[in-house]
């Protein structure tokens, strides 16, 4: 099982969600040497890539190093590129999660389309309540509050 230490990195009002390449190679059973080399070939290949991986460093015996912290769009876009055991569990997991997501999609949309269609109904059915008041009631100058008085009489009749 891959566990990612993820970290609230930044000033108050400006947090992002970060985990770092120390941990991404940990996880994966990399030489953090080569997970940074790989976010720089990234870097190197794509410009825009940039806004996921911010340059950082740590301290290990008194010594600096460097490291990278990088977003969610930026572990992603990093690991669909490893290879191996882990990063295959990796990957499957994404998918499943992927998939879960758009299963959850779906049915909030089937939900909303139901929800649409029944309220439609209902406006129809209105509509015809309506027409009927009208028709049925006699000319008078109260004519115009016999619609919402018969409404609420309904209603309080039936719910």
């Amino acid at each position: 099982m891959i566990l990612m230490l993820v970290k609230i990195e930044g000033k108050k009002g400006e947090e992002r969600l970060v985990v770092s390449s120390r941990q991404v190679a940990e996880d994966f059973g990399k030489n953090h040497k080569d997970v940074l080399e790989s976010i720089r070939g990234i870097l190197a290949a794509e410009n825009s890539a940039a806004k996921f991986f911010y340059q950082s460093a740590y301290i290990n015996r008194g010594k600096e190093y460097p490291e990278f912290l990088m977003t969610r769009d930026g572990f992603s876009l990093l690991v669909m590129g490893f290879t191996g055991e882990a990063a295959l569990k990796w990957k499957l997991k994404y998918i499943e999660a992927f998939n879960s997501m758009e299963n959850e999609l779906r049915r909030i949309y089937d939900e909303r389309k139901q929800w649409e269609i029944e309220r439609a109904k209902g406006v129809l059915t209105r509509h015809i309540l309506t027409d009927t008041i009208k028709n049925m009631v006699p000319d008078s100058p109260h004519k115009r509050f016999m619609y919402p008085n018969y409404t609420k009489l309904i209603y309080k009749d039936l719910f």
